[in-house]
């Protein structure tokens, strides 16, 4: 007996290195405030750290689901039925895809700093939005889900 395919769910989080820049931009905010004191550096230092945690952590929260008829990717929810092909892209074609071959009518979930993507197709006749490309780590995975969600 073969289990159905779990449902597929990954959270484009933030590279480790940005949590350093947050560190770093705290450090910043200490050294300006340093001429007033100890204490504003100290609080220089906690709340630049802090504001900068918070952005990066908000940045890197978007997550990529699907979860029954419906793909996921961050606010928009599309349903499984308005998909055609789902392409994966490598680190060149990832590369091309979000510069010069980019429509800009396409929902882009675009993360730099992730080496891959899955480009999908709108079949939608209603929906102006040619195709989703989606910044992934596991662009196989994901193209798996959708077509294993689709079938069945």
């Amino acid at each position: 007996m073969q289990l159905s395919a779990a449902p597929y769910e990954e959270r484009l989080t933030a590279p480790r290195s940005w949590w350093l820049i947050s560190f770093l931009v705290g450090v910043a905010m200490a050294l300006v405030l340093l001429p007033f004191g100890t204490l504003p550096m100290l609080g220089g230092l906690a709340g630049g750290t802090a504001v900068a945690a918070v952005a990066a952590s908000s940045y890197g929260s978007v997550r990529i689901r699907v979860v029954g008829d419906a793909l996921i990717a961050g606010e928009a929810k599309i349903p499984l039925a308005a998909l055609g092909e789902a392409e994966i892209l490598d680190a060149e074609e990832t590369r091309a895809w979000r510069t010069h071959k980019a429509d800009p009518r396409a929902f882009m979930l675009l993360r730099a700093y992730i080496p891959t993507a899955l480009r999908v197709e709108v079949t939608d006749p209603e929906d102006p939005t040619p195709y989703l490309y989606l910044s992934t780590r596991e662009p196989e995975r994901l193209a798996e889900a959708l077509r294993a969600t689709k079938s069945a």
